[in-house]
């Protein structure tokens, strides 16, 4: 009996004993707060108290819980609800945002279109008074060629070449 309590299991012997996956044995330590030790090798290994703890757990669980296959055949079918029922939820979302930039965007083309329009007129408008101001410059060196000589009569004077400019 002393000799059956210091043996040490591997984790297949666990396996055999319990008629358990590595996934089960898993949830099971946990539920028993059972830690898996590792010896020297790195290998884990399982005391023989702690796999009749396990064993008694399993026990427990399986009384408790008789039927645990149909309680997870059914979370697939939640997460697949779940997620159609996101899906629909995006597909909503996106055309009700799709509409509302249309309608903001509906006169946006004429907005554009004007834009443009007065964007041409105003570069128009500035070459006319580029040409308006050249004309006036012109018109003022002719006036003041023009000089008085008495009862309101005036000559013109001649300019050279190099006062013109």
């Amino acid at each position: 009996m002393l000799e059956q309590k210091n043996k040490t299991l591997s984790p297949q012997e666990v396996r055999n004993i319990l008629k358990a996956d590595n996934k089960e044995i898993v949830e099971l330590c946990k539920y028993a707060s059972i830690m898996p030790r590792k010896n020297r090798q790195g290998q884990t290994y399982f005391s023989y108290d702690e796999v009749k703890h396990l064993r008694r757990v399993q026990a427990e669980q399986s009384a408790n819980y008789p039927v645990t296959r149909p309680i997870q055949a059914k979370q697939p079918a939640m997460m697949a609800s779940i997620l159609n029922s996101i899906n629909s939820l995006e597909k909503k979302l996106s055309t009700e945002l799709g509409k509302v930039i249309d309608e903001k965007l509906e006169g946006m083309d004429e907005v554009v279109v004007e834009l443009i329009r007065c964007k041409t007129d105003n570069e128009t408008l500035r070459q006319k008074v580029v040409d308006l101001n050249k004309e006036i410059y012109q018109l003022k060196n002719d006036v003041s060629a023009f000089k008085p000589v008495c009862l309101g009569l005036y000559k013109k004077k001649e300019r050279n070449m190099w006062e013109q400019t």
